[in-house]
């Protein structure tokens, strides 16, 4: 772990073990328990208006590649029984087909969306979310190039684990074992929990010119009572709010924009409402330099890729020439960067 300490610009190389220690022992931690579905799955197509069996060459060509494998990942849930996905190869995959995965799971293809994503309804001759599990496979990340293994089912989680239908895991949550936690709580400091389903979205790079005209992804998010009641007083009382991964400082900063804009249906309360920021409600927030934070005043974060909507959020936490400055020692010195990798805490 590396420790920033945006106050004097510098930087310590530790260790989170040393994490209690490193703490004032008042601070409120806030973490993701998203859990992780293996999202990934491999089926085939049955087409639309597809030729009959026939003699000619062009039927035998059309029908093989019907029959060809298709990818497809879960992006985010919009109902029991839709979801947002990538499909791979996508682009001959039209509206109205059928994709059949096996274990009587199959899905229609409903439409297509923004970045590449097309819009599926799955159907079951059992619970969808059962067969999910059974026959998906762990959507471990793009730079992680190797197939899943059983063991990812439970590598790729986080101790908090236990709501939601994520795609990727809040991978600050990672380094967090059952005996830190117990030290922490030791120490007097206090741990609140909130939802974010994680989307494949976090790994999109930045491709646009200038960095604020990237379209950002969307992620459901919940915070709970509870947790809204301890930042609250946590807020109340001038003792730092610190996130742990950037899918909280997300969902954090995203209910208290809505607060200050009155609320968003059934998103997090007003302003005027209690217990401030409950709710649930999609995330469209876009932090970047110049980002004025709200309730997020320290960070536990990975080290991420180049050019990511990631590094920029932590960008306008931490002051950009400072990050890279951290990040350059980081290279140095051969922190492991990503998912499995190793961390940060700025404060």
């Amino acid at each position: 772990m590396m420790l920033l300490d945006r106050r004097t610009c510098s930087w310590e190389d530790g260790w989170i073990r040393e994490l209690p220690e490193r703490l004032r022992g008042d601070e409120l931690l806030v973490v993701n328990n998203a859990r992780v579905i293996p999202a990934r799955l491999f089926g085939r197509r049955a087409g639309v208006g597809a030729e009959p069996a026939g003699q000619s060459r062009k039927s035998r060509i059309r029908r093989e590649f019907l029959q060809s494998e298709i990818e497809v990942l879960l992006v985010r849930r919009l109902a029991p029984d839709r979801w947002e996905a990538l499909v791979r190869p996508g682009r001959k995959v039209r509206t109205g087909e059928l994709i059949f995965f096996g274990s009587g799971l199959q899905a229609e293809v409903l439409g297509r969306g923004t970045f590449g994503l097309r819009e599926l309804r799955f159907t079951a001759e059992g619970k969808i979310e059962e067969t999910l599990e059974r026959i998906g496979h762990v959507p471990l990340p793009p730079y992680i190039h190797r197939a899943d293994q059983p063991a990812d089912r439970e590598r790729y989680q986080t101790i908090f684990a236990r709501e939601g239908f994520a795609a990727a895991a809040p991978t600050a949550g990672l380094h967090f074992s059952a005996e830190l936690v117990e030290r922490l709580a030791r120490r007097g400091i206090e741990l609140a929990e909130l939802t974010l389903e994680v989307g494949l979205g976090t790994f999109q790079p930045i491709r646009t010119e200038r960095v604020e005209d990237h379209p950002i992804h969307r992620e459901t998010y919940e915070i709970p009572r509870p947790a809204a009641e301890a930042i609250a007083r946590a807020k109340r009382d001038g003792r730092p709010v610190v996130a742990v991964g950037t899918t909280v400082v997300r969902a954090l900063e995203d209910a208290a924009l809505k607060c200050e804009r009155g609320g968003n249906g059934d998103g997090p309360a007003g302003a005027g409402s209690r217990p401030w920021l409950a709710g649930r409600a999609e995330a469209d927030l876009y932090i970047y330099p110049g980002y004025r934070f709200r309730v997020v005043d320290q960070l536990l974060t990975n080290f991420h890729l180049p050019k990511s909507s990631l590094l920029v959020m932590v960008a306008a936490l931490a002051g950009r020439k400072f990050l890279l400055d951290a990040y350059r020692h980081a290279v140095g010195e051969g922190y492991r960067f990503y998912s499995y990798g190793d961390c940060m805490f700025i404060r």
